[in-house]
This record gives structure tokens, C-alpha cells and sequence, in this order.
């Protein structure tokens, strides 16, 4: 992992995903070859005996970092001592129990933290930001060579973001120069909060605003990272929007496939948004081997399985997704293949 001014040997991703059944398969069928490249961040908001399961049956590569949340303080060591491996997420705003109870899990289980600084809602000057990883230190007891800084924009979704976002990333990555951070990474959102009024039946882009502030920091030497095909801002859609969503990543825009429902229909019209999706210039030419989502979708596209479900078409949507970043941060200078 990059530490900041420096290069990565090998390119490193850091998404921030919500701990649902959809976006945990995705992370289960991922390559064995893959998975060492992808340090995920997942947010815990409840623990059920599938998450757990899901959590345990993760490749063996994959070391993700979890953010309890609202849960107990004791929940991450919790789910160590359950087989779960884990990097625990800290917060500057975590209270001193909870700094404690983290520090225990990260000494106990995998000598290293992430902490989580959130641009929004951590707002202070850098003495203040400096004072609050001093505490992180004391109650904690780890130092900024154990952790990795997550630098986190939030959502991103329009040029008017990428401005006002860049420069105030910029003045943070000044005052991390100050610590010996293991690696640092820039994390934002860029799917809109509500898909609502876009177009049903066709493909509509949706530029990727975060990728974009990304690239103009990438002379800073920082990882990447993002909220997946999800927006950092989780938004309820309107009652009764219940359209069939995959979202598929393409270079610099996603394509949100948003289709209809019609009863009694579900297979065909699921069969007929993959047969588009397919079919489309954003493709890649590997095809169905790309990624376990564009399997999963390729054989919707032959009408050689059944229609699925939400958590099913977030799965495929996540799946692609970090297959494409993942080729994208591999080789900068080329575009995924497309027909």
C-alpha cells in the first residue's frame, strides 16, 4: 500500500461497502489473484449468523477493515474471536472506550488499524486533527505507523463537488505529511443519492464524479477508494420504485440499467436489460469472463437462469465494479477493452 509522495508496487483499492448480502457475495467470488490488491472497508449497521458466515467464507487474501458503527464497542472483537479476520475502523470523534476497545482487537488479532477521517464531519484545523490522533495514541495505543489514513470526501456528484472538494483534500494531505501513516487513501461517492428520475428502459450515464477527483490528486501518490455502485449518502427511494437497477461501471461513467417491472414477466425482463446491457459499446471483450457479476449477467442475457432478486443484481453490479476498478488502477494508461 501507498504511503503518501510514494508508489505503490502493486495498485491498491479501498472501498467503502455497505456489510449486505449483496455487496459480501460480490466479495466472495472474488479472484484469488484480485483479492491481496482490495483492502474494502465495510460498515456494519447489524450482525446476523449470515453476515457473520458471509464474513468468514471471504477469500483467504482479503483483509477487510470493518466500521461497527452504532454497534457495541465490543463487536469487532466479537467478531475476531469468531474467525472473522478483521482491521478494525477508527474514528477521531470515537469516544475513549470505544478507542480502547478497538486498540485491544487491533493488538490481538492484526497489529494495524484504519482511521477514518471524515471531511464533513470532522471539521477542525490540523492542530485539532493532531490532537485527536494524539488521543487515538494514548487510549488506543497505536501509532500513526500502524494505521491506515482514510481520507473521506463523502459524496462527490457534480464538477461544483470535484471543486470544492479537491483543494480541502489537498490541505489534509499536508497535515498527514506529519505522521508516518502506513498508507494513505482519498475515498468519495459518486452515485447519485436517488435514481428515481432517471429514464426506465434504456441505459442512462451517470458520470463517476469521484474517479474524476481522484485523478486530479493522483500526483499526491494517494489509493483510491469509493462507496462501489452505491452513493456514501444512502437516500430511500419513493415508495413503490421498485424498477429492476444494475448499475455496470464503464471508464469515467456508470450505465444504470433501470427497467421496468411487468407481472408475471420478471425473467423476461430481466433476460431482455442484460441482453442490452450485453450488447452495449461499454462490454468488455473479455466478456462473461471479467468478472463473477458479468457471468452472472451473461447468462441472464441466454435466458440461462432465473430473474434473481435486488440483493442479486447488487451483487452482479458490485462484482463488476471492483473488477473494473481494479484493471483500471492496473493499467492507467488503456482503457477497459470494449467492442
Amino acid at each position: 500500500m501507498p504511503v503518501l509522495g510514494g508508489r505503490a508496487e502493486e495498485p491498491v483499492y479501498r472501498p467503502v461497502l455497505a456489510a449486505r448480502r449483496g455487496e459480501l457475495e460480490a466479495l466472495g467470488h472474488l479472484d484469488d489473484a484480485l483479492a491481496p490488491m482490495l483492502s474494502p472497508i465495510l460498515q456494519l449497521s447489524d450482525v446476523d449468523r449470515s453476515v457473520i458466515d458471509s464474513l468468514a467464507r471471504l477469500p483467504p487474501g482479503l483483509l477487510p477493515a470493518v466500521d461497527i458503527g452504532a454497534l457495541p464497542d465490543t463487536m469487532a472483537s466479537t467478531l475476531a474471536r469468531r474467525g472473522v479476520p478483521l482491521v478494525p475502523v477508527i474514528g477521531l470523534t470515537d469516544g475513549d472506550r470505544r478507542l480502547a476497545a478497538l486498540g485491544v482487537t487491533a493488538r490481538e488479532h492484526t497489529q494495524r488499524a484504519v482511521v477514518r477521517l471524515r471531511l464533513r464531519r470532522d471539521r477542525a484545523g490540523p492542530d485539532s486533527t493532531t490532537t485527536a490522533v494524539e488521543r487515538i495514541g494514548r487510549y488506543a495505543r497505536l501509532g500513526p505507523e500502524q494505521c491506515d489514513l482514510v481520507v473521506d470526501c463523502g459524496d462527490v456528484c457534480c464538477p461544483a463537488d470535484v471543486r470544492l472538494a479537491e483543494p480541502r483534500v489537498r490541505r489534509t494531505l499536508d497535515w498527514a505529511r506529519r505522521h508516518a501513516w502506513r498508507s494513505v487513501s482519498v475515498v468519495a461517492g459518486g452515485m447519485p443519492p436517488a435514481l428515481s428520475r432517471l429514464p426506465i428502459d434504456v441505459p442512462v450515464r451517470v458520470d463517476r464524479w469521484d474517479w474524476l477527483l481522484w485523478q486530479r490528486l493522483t500526483d499526491l501518490g494517494v489509493a483510491f477508494g469509493d462507496y462501489g455502485v452505491a452513493p456514501a449518502a444512502i437516500a430511500a427511494e419513493p415508495a413503490g420504485d421498485r424498477h429492476l437497477t444494475v448499475t455496470y461501471t464503464g471508464h469515467g461513467a456508470w450505465w444504470i440499467h433501470r427497467w421496468s417491472r411487468r407481472r408475471g414477466q420478471g425473467d423476461q425482463r430481466v433476460a431482455d436489460l442484460c441482453r442490452t446491457l450485453v450488447s452495449g459499446p461499454h462490454w468488455p471483450t473479455t466478456g462473461a469472463s471479467f468478472s463473477w457479476g458479468d457471468q452472472e449477467i451473461s447468462r441472464r442475457a441466454r435466458r440461462g437462469a432465473g430473474a434473481g432478486s435486488a440483493t442479486n443484481w447488487m451483487a452482479w453490479s458490485t462484482s463488476h465494479h471492483l473488477a473494473h476498478v481494479l484493471d483500471a488502477l492496473a493499467h492507467p494508461a488503456r482503457s477497459t477493452p470494449s467492442r
